[in-house]
Parts: structure tokens; sequence; C-alpha cells
């Protein structure tokens, strides 16, 4: 008889670092093809709400190199994966919205991420 009782703590945990190797291994990948392209910085604009989203544009510098359309693919996925990694679930309801900046010479990331949420103040009052 196996034990019906599931350690969620411990599974989000191996999910965790599953999901961080995946980041590092893929991070490694593309700053070589980066590098090797001449690239000096990568910026990725990313929005999701309402359980969806993407990233909207990559753009590169300097601005004269043109990326493969192949390689921005993927460095759109490794931003969306890198700020879901940070900030699960922004997609959800009002969602978030942010920019990735990698420097690629010192391969240091900024991640510049937003969360929408809705405010409600309520107040109910009876036979003032």
């Amino acid at each position: 008889m196996t034990n019906p009782q599931i350690d969620y703590a411990a599974m989000a945990a191996q999910w965790r670092a599953e999901r961080e190797a995946n980041l590092k291994a893929t991070r490694a990948e593309l700053i070589a093809q980066l590098r090797a392209l001449g690239i000096s910085e990568v910026t990725a604009e990313y929005e999701g709400y309402g359980d969806s989203g993407n990233v909207e544009d990559v753009t590169v510098q300097p601005a004269e190199v043109q990326l493969p359309e192949a390689l921005a693919t993927e460095v759109g996925d490794f931003a969306w994966s890198l700020a879901y990694h940070h900030h699960p679930g922004f997609e959800n309801n009002e969602g978030g919205y942010g920019t990735l900046t990698w420097d690629i010479a010192l391969d240091s990331i900024i991640l510049d991420h937003a969360d929408r949420y809705v405010e409600c103040s309520h107040s109910y009052d009876e036979g003032l």
C-alpha cells in the first residue's frame, strides 16, 4: 500500500530546481550564440493578463545586427521563462508586464517587473 500523502513543498522545490537548471543551460547556449553575432545587449518586453501573454518585442544592441528569427524566438522564450520563474502566475487575471535587459558582455540580467491588481474599498453602513 502506498502513502497517499503528497509532499507538495518537496515537489515544488524539485520543480523549481529543474526550472533553474533548464534556465541556466538555456542561458549558456544563448549567450554563446549572441556573443558570436557581436551582440552586446538584449532587451525583451513581455506582457501577460487574462491567463495568457507573450513577449512583445526583442531588440538587440548594436541595432544594426540582425537577430535571426529562430534565435529571437529562443531569446523571447527564455525571457518569458525567466520572468515566470521569478513571478509565477503573473499572466493571470489583471496580469503583469516587464522588461528583461541582458548585458551580454557581463552576462548580467536585470528583470524589471510589475504586477497589476484590482483594489477595492468597501463599506456598509446601516441605520445611521
